[in-house]
């Protein structure tokens, strides 16, 4: 069975046929597996980040005296502007070059 007819739909792009801000991230992921780094980051520019982001939030549940609230909230802060600045670089810059 091939892993690419398991991955979830994009409900926006689905819907409204456009991308999300997280479109393209299950897809990186696997290219992210497969040592694809180049590939994975023009699938979601963000990945490397969000990645980043979803390790530090699951240190934060086995580590809480370690990690602050407020380190959160800007983890969070960067990675949504990381997010929008892909997103930009991926429907324009990528798209039309």
């Amino acid at each position: 069975m091939e892993i690419q007819k398991t991955l979830l739909p994009c409900i926006s792009k689905t819907v409204f046929g456009i991308d999300c801000l997280g479109c393209g991230f299950q897809r990186a992921f696997l290219l992210l597996g497969q040592g694809d780094f180049q590939a994975s980051f023009e699938m979601f520019p963000a990945i490397f980040t969000t990645i980043l982001f979803l390790i530090f939030i699951s240190f934060h549940f086995f580590y809480k005296k370690i990690t602050s609230k407020k380190n959160i909230q800007l983890l969070f802060l960067a990675q949504l502007v990381s997010m929008i600045l892909g997103y930009w670089y991926k429907n324009y810059f990528l798209l039309y070059s």
